[in-house]
């Protein structure tokens, strides 16, 4: 996930949540992690270029793994109140990453799905959310908004530095959002009205802390991709 971390808020949150709404308490309270989650070696050295490809192919293999978890169980909540506003197929991101798994692996892409231990971890905590909402939602935000934020600035970063066409870097692109800034701007609209309507003061607090494990679980995710740098340095391009 990618975005710039802000200084954490002195409003309470009591203040947060009526005056300025949910999703800006949930921004603020998890800079700290978020920031800490960005800073990667492995992703520095995937966008400028210097990595061979199996680096990618090996990202898009975990992220895979974590979407075949959260996806099916935002299909089982999607009539859910808390769940609803979130389920729209046009986030929708294991076609998109199966592709591009397939462009540079070939039919035998699926072989490639080995996770991780972080990713092990990070689909474990998924599926632990399951019979909860606002679990779901959460994991929800954490993983489609980096997509339709920083990922954007990824998918750029990555044709440059590569040689791609962009439009060949399917796990980032939204062919259904005309516009991902509005989109953004709607999605936490709709987390505003869910934490007003559905959630009392202790389940955004829950939500706010499921919020912070997830961005360090993805730490944690990038962080075993950083110790296999050496292969990809030194594989042939």
């Amino acid at each position: 996930m990618t975005g710039a971390g802000t200084e954490q808020s002195q409003v309470r949150p009591e203040q947060q949540d009526g005056e300025r709404g949910f999703a800006a308490r949930l921004r603020e309270q998890t800079a700290d992690a978020h920031a800490s989650a960005e800073r990667s070696p492995f992703m520095a050295e995937l966008l400028d270029g210097s990595l061979d490809v199996a680096a990618l192919t090996t990202l898009l293999a975990q992220v895979h793994q974590l979407y075949a978890v959260l996806e099916p169980e935002v299909d089982a909540l999607r009539d859910h109140p808390e769940v609803a506003p979130f389920a729209d197929d046009a986030l929708r991101r294991l076609p998109a990453v199966a592709a591009d798994l397939h462009e540079h692996l070939g039919d035998g892409w699926r072989e490639a799905l080995v996770p991780l231990p972080a990713t092990t971890r990070y689909a474990d905590r998924l599926a632990a959310v399951a019979g909860w909402p606002a679990g779901v939602v959460v994991h929800h935000y954490l993983r489609y908004l980096g997509d339709l934020s920083g990922g954007q600035v990824v998918r750029r970063l990555l044709a440059r530095g590569h040689g791609w066409e962009e439009d060949r870097l399917r796990s980032w692109t939204f062919e259904a959002v005309a516009s991902p800034k509005r989109y953004r701007d709607g999605y936490r609209a709709h987390l505003d009205a869910v934490a007003r309507e559905h959630w009392d003061a202790a389940e955004r607090d829950r939500v706010v802390e499921e919020a912070r494990r997830g961005y360090r679980l993805n730490e944690e995710l990038f962080a075993d991709l950083s110790e296999l740098l050496p292969r990809w340095r030194s594989a042939p391009r």
